[in-house]
């Protein structure tokens, strides 16, 4: 094949790429860019809350979509019960940060800090031995059936779980004391204020996610566990115990749904027993969105439907309100899945060859 043919084959696959789905596509994004465009023109002092709004609520979606991730890199395993393990996580939070140590409005820092510490190592303990008991009982006898069975399973477990949530609270909200966090203004860009209580929901999440790509790239547990999610028959061969390392995959996954709960519930101040499935479900949207198996897109996922999620429910130019909030975020997983199933970083999973 001459130089001549190979450029010729190039510029034919090129325009085959730009067909009328990418053309489709390319046109949304357009659209949206315009739509940001305009409403930053018409009123930055609104764009900007939204905007800081938004990353605050996709750090906590983070938490959860790291979770959905992990447990589909090794087990392909979508895990809807995840979501309504946050949720547990999150009314056993305020059952402690209220029964327990009983916070009321505007606590003191002397006592605040040491309370939702405790609160939160909590919380990470319960979310992560629930979830690996779960993987245990429900998920594990299943791992060799077909496909449909653990998914069926799964959303069988995020049923029981609100009904345990029911059963145990009550089917009303189960509130905190608004201001349990400090208001105060850490800085103002014009008319717009950041506070601390959103601060300080970015402060325990940012560790949190160090925490854990630094457990999964440079430990042993982490190796075992990333040649478990690429061949789990050549990691047995090579002395990997696969039933351990996917049991502690449930672990880890769990104990991020748990601090998640517990940012949650201080920052929203109420959780009720049918929210972990919503949020769970845009927390997955998230995942992938980001490229289900990769944890950096996972973050970049939730940060994306954080900040969807805000601009929709606050932008005053042309915005469907929020609605409509549920129908975009599932429109985009849609899209997504037709358009770029491997997600923004290009994490090809098994399906999508």
């Amino acid at each position: 094949m001459t130089s001549a043919d190979t450029a010729e084959t190039i510029v034919k696959a090129r325009r085959a790429a730009i067909g009328p789905a990418t053309a489709v596509a390319l046109g949304l994004i357009a659209l949206l860019i315009v739509w940001l465009a305009v409403n930053f023109e018409k009123s930055p002092a609104l764009f900007v809350k939204a905007f800081l709004i938004g990353i605050t609520n996709g750090s906590v979606y983070a938490l959860v979509a790291l979770g959905y991730t992990l447990v589909y890199g090794i087990l392909e395993l979508i895990n809807f019960a995840h979501g309504d393990v946050f949720m547990l996580g999150g009314m056993m939070s305020a059952t402690f940060l209220v029964s327990i140590f009983h916070l009321g409005s505007d606590p003191s820092a002397v006592y605040l800090w040491p309370a939702l510490f405790a609160s939160l190592a909590i919380s990470i303990v319960f979310c992560g031995v629930l979830n690996a008991s779960i993987e245990r009982i429900a998920y594990r006898p299943l791992r060799k059936a077909p496909r449909l069975a653990p998914l069926i399973t799964a959303i069988a477990m995020s049923f029981i779980l609100q009904n345990v949530a029911i059963a145990w609270k009550g089917p009303n909200y189960i509130s905190l004391p608004i201001n349990i966090l400090p208001h105060g203004v850490v800085f103002s860009i014009g008319r717009n204020t950041y506070t601390w209580d959103a601060l300080i929901v970015v402060l325990l999440t940012v560790p949190v996610l160090v925490a854990l790509v630094w457990l999964v790239q440079y430990t042993k547990r982490g190796k075992a566990m990333r040649a478990t999610a690429q061949d789990r028959e050549a990691a047995a061969m090579m002395g990997i115990d696969v039933n351990r390392t996917i049991s502690f995959t449930f672990l880890i996954a769990g104990g991020l749904a748990g601090a998640a709960g517990l940012i949650y519930a201080i920052y929203f101040t109420s959780i009720r027993f049918d929210q972990g499935f919503q949020l769970g479900l845009f927390a997955f949207t998230a995942a992938v969105l980001g490229g289900i198996g990769n944890l950096p897109g996972a973050v970049l996922g939730a940060l994306f439907i954080g900040l969807v999620q805000s601009f929709n429910n606050t932008l005053g130019w042309h915005a469907p309100g929020s609605d409509w909030t549920q129908s975009i975020v599932f429109s985009i997983l849609i899209l997504i899945l037709v358009f770029r199933p491997e997600g923004i970083l290009g994490e090809r999973t098994p399906e999508g060859g």
